[in-house]
């Protein structure tokens, strides 16, 4: 069989973090940001979780 191949997208995008989870940024935080509060654009700064109906499915393009 010939080797998975990672979706290049994916390992663009996603983290594994140390406990197995896989960690992602916020969209809406590349362009347009005069229309957007102070308070918004701080809160898109921050990492977070992939939610766990997602994890599958990104899982299996990350080739884990």
């Amino acid at each position: 069989m010939p080797k998975m191949k990672t979706k290049s997208s994916a390992k663009k995008r996603f983290k594994l973090t140390g406990s197995g989870k896989i960690k992602r940024k916020h969209a809406f935080k590349s362009h347009i940001l005069t229309k957007k509060s102070k308070d918004r654009k701080r809160a898109l700064t921050h990492s977070t979780l992939v939610h766990k109906a997602d994890v599958k499915n990104i899982k299996g393009q990350l080739g884990i």
